[in-house]
């Protein structure tokens, strides 16, 4: 019988620690055809859209989806887990938190490959939910000291800034201004619904590494077309991905100012086949936009924590 794990439950069963090595592991699998993936589709409505990313996860015997749909009400997540020798269902999972972890670990495993080592200083734009997965990632895989965020909203901003200084102990400063919170930097991150580039490329110094995460659609831009062109690295998750949906990239490959073959792909990075950063003087870009495989693997590490601790409730199909 499958089981349904609530989101209450997801919660108790996976830390941003074990979402970060899942997911590294799951991009090295996608490097070596152990994993496949399909890209995100989208199918929209007049009042909202729903949006289905799928694939396998051959190492932990798992395939599957997410689908979530986004309403004015908001947005609803969950994957859906088959046994890949059965094909029956075996999970189906509430995502949101599981999505935040999933989101912020792959930036993590990016500046864990693309970071300089002694990175200890962040500047991040965006501090809503997705945020916080963000900045607790980063400070999992680097000795993060400082972190200094902007956000138009600023009461949300400066709640959480409290928050996180207290989560993870490091200093949490609201910004004024994309100039303060980018220069001066190790790592500059966004995650952001915005329709124009955040910061100017003026602002980009050597050795940063940037994480632009929010950037999923044409009518989205978080990075202007200069500091693009200044990485040394471009790094996306999947390419096949990037191509469908990569505001950012899209307008300068229209142009032919870049070339997909320029890109590399994260998991080619883990695996060792192409290099990642080389010196301490490279600037490093990495465009996430989010896989299925990821979701899957996180919901197969969640249910067989579940199963250990005789979570979640039992249904009455996936025999």
């Amino acid at each position: 019988m499958a089981l349904f794990l609530a989101e209450k439950e997801v919660e108790q069963l996976i830390t941003m620690e074990t979402a970060i090595e899942a997911v590294e592991g799951v991009m090295k699998e996608y490097a070596l055809g152990t994993a496949l993936n399909t890209p995100r589709e989208r199918t929209r409505i007049q009042k909202g859209a729903l949006h289905i990313l799928q694939g396998s996860v051959e190492s932990h015997g798992v395939f599957g989806y997410k689908a979530y749909t986004s309403t004015r009400e908001g947005i609803r997540f969950l994957v859906y887990l088959y046994n890949a020798e059965r094909g029956n269902l075996e999970a189906i999972v509430e995502a949101n938190h599981m999505g935040m972890l999933r989101t912020g670990a792959v930036n993590g495993v990016a500046a864990r490959w693309l970071s300089r080592e002694d990175s200890a200083t962040v500047g991040l734009f965006g501090a809503g939910w997705q945020a916080n997965g963000q900045l607790s990632a980063l400070c999992a895989v680097r000795p993060i000291r400082r972190a200094v965020v902007f956000d138009l909203n600023r009461e949300r901003l400066v709640d959480f800034c409290r928050t996180n200084e207290e989560k993870l102990g490091i200093e949490v400063i609201p910004s004024h201004s994309a100039e303060e919170t980018v220069q001066g930097q190790d790592i500059v991150t966004t995650i952001t619904t915005a329709p124009d580039p955040l910061f100017s490329h003026e602002l980009v110094e050597t050795g940063m590494h940037i994480n632009a995460a929010g950037s999923n659609a044409l009518i989205r831009r978080e990075l202007d077309e200069k500091t693009i062109r200044k990485c040394n690295i471009v790094a996306v998750d999947a390419r096949d991905v990037a191509e469908k949906e990569c505001g950012d990239l899209l307008p300068l490959i229209e142009k032919g100012r870049l070339h997909w073959k320029r890109t590399v792909e994260l998991g080619d990075i883990i695996a060792g086949t192409v290099p990642g950063r080389r010196n301490t003087e490279e600037i490093t870009l990495f465009e996430s936009h989010g896989m299925g495989i990821q979701d899957l693997v996180l919901g197969a590490t969640v249910l067989a924590a579940a199963r250990e601790r005789n979570l979640g409730t039992e249904l009455p199909i996936g025999a």
